[in-house]
């Protein structure tokens, strides 16, 4: 396996844009379409090819901090009175990844209202924050149950009526600019959008490295667990048991990497999920149950379109598959899954035994060695593996609780407001 893994910028975000947007009919291309308002505003202004690309990636992921389905749903029909809480999320979210540091600043502003801005239009921040502002308000006004051609002129009235409180008056004529021509109008809702955004977008880096796809994988890490103070440390723990089993496997320092990131997104899609399933403190109905199976195979979908990642997207939703075909969503048998896959569904079932639920504490080793040993003999998981675990079941916890740890703390301490996370 190549050290060097290098995977498109563009597809890249733009794949996380959309996995954060398949919930909901409301919601699909919601930020992709922002990014495009932003994008034709910004180069009416001007900017600079690095203003505009920050602008741009902000756009694309400007709803980050809204952890839930029903979050998301609600900022997209404007119900939600208090928007501060998600914009300083999103801001903290972003702040271990340096280059994205400035579309962090703008995604903390990006409901701020002009008139309670007190430093100058000039002002970049002020600037951009004011172009996603109006980019967002215009995308959530849109009715997806009209033709837009039909709408198009009111929508452009009412944002015109709000020049000099919430929008400044240069937003306002940036935006006269670009909406006077119905290719504007039909481009903004054409089903073809995330190809043209992903051809002719601004992306100044064509590719990243694997420390960045690193970095991302973190962060969809922690938009995927901090959904729910239940859930807020498994993805992490997933990684970490993954990585120890890879290492006592005898995989590779890359392979052992790759595992990690794979488990950091292995439940990716979850973001397709609703809270009221996720959160739910007994069993599932037959209804619910075959809404959550959809997750894994939103997982594949949303990595295996990053081009580069097809290992890592194999390996993160063969999860829920077992040797004998019984699994779910794409029956895998035992020839089509590979070690890592065999290593992520173990270490998916301890991590998830060996942790708080709302509906139980976590499993004592004896309980999790028998219930692990049961699906072993039964051929549901790879008998190598679940003994591997057996053989260095110490070292592991420890090391599993350790990240856990770090994880639940930094939950704790950065997502502590907000009625959202209560």
């Amino acid at each position: 396996m190549q050290r060097q893994i290098t995977v498109n910028l563009g597809n890249l975000i733009l794949s996380l844009s959309d996995a954060m947007d398949l919930a909901d009919p409301s919601l699909i291309q919601h930020q992709q379409r922002t990014a495009f308002v932003v994008w034709e505003m910004g180069k009416a202004a001007g900017l600079t090819n690095e203003r505009l690309e920050n602008i741009f990636i902000a756009a694309l992921l400007h709803d980050i901090g809204a952890l839930s389905l029903e979050e998301k749903i609600s900022l997209r029909n404007s119900e939600v009175e208090d928007t501060e809480d998600h914009c300083i999320r999103g801001e903290i979210l972003f702040s271990n990844i340096p280059w994205l540091k400035e579309s962090s600043k703008i995604i903390r502003c990006h409901h701020n209202e002009w008139q309670n801005w007190k430093e100058s239009i000039e002002t970049p921040l002020v600037f951009d924050s004011q172009l996603l502002c109006l980019a967002d308000y215009l995308e959530r006004e849109i009715k997806r149950d009209h033709y837009i051609l039909h709408q198009h002129e009111n929508i452009i009235l009412e944002i015109e009526a709000l020049s000099g409180s919430l929008f400044h008056s240069r937003a306002i004529d940036l935006f006269r600019a670009i909406s006077n021509r119905e290719e504007f109008w039909l481009d903004l809702v054409s089903p073809r959008l995330y190809s043209f955004l992903l051809n002719e977008g601004p992306f100044r880096k064509t590719e990243i490295d694997f420390s960045d796809i690193s970095l991302i994988s973190e962060l969809f890490r922690n938009i995927i667990d901090f959904r729910s103070r239940f859930t807020s440390t498994h993805s992490s723990g997933v990684a970490a048991s993954a990585s120890m089993l890879s290492k006592v496997f005898g995989l590779t320092a890359t392979e052992i990497e790759l595992m990690e990131v794979a488990g950091n997104l292995h439940d990716i899609g979850k973001l397709a999920i609703p809270n009221s399933i996720l959160d739910k403190p007994g069993k599932l109905t037959k209804e619910e149950m075959a809404v959550m199976k959809s997750h894994t195979y939103y997982t594949y979908s949303i990595i295996n379109t990053i081009g580069g990642l097809k290992q890592i997207a194999e390996w993160a939703a063969y999860h829920h598959e077992r040797p004998d075909g019984s699994g779910y969503p794409f029956h895998c048998t035992a020839t089509d899954l590979s070690t890592g896959a065999r290593i992520m569904m173990v270490a998916d079932i301890f991590t998830a035994l060996t942790e708080d639920r709302p509906y139980r504490k976590g499993m004592s080793k004896d309980g999790v060695v028998q219930i692990l040993k049961q699906l072993s003999d039964n051929r549901l998981l790879d008998t190598r593996i679940v003994n591997l675990l057996f053989d260095n079941y110490e070292e592991i916890y420890s090391y599993v609780a350790e990240k856990q740890t770090a994880a639940r703390n930094f939950y704790e301490k950065q997502f502590s407001f907000g009625s959202s996370q209560k």
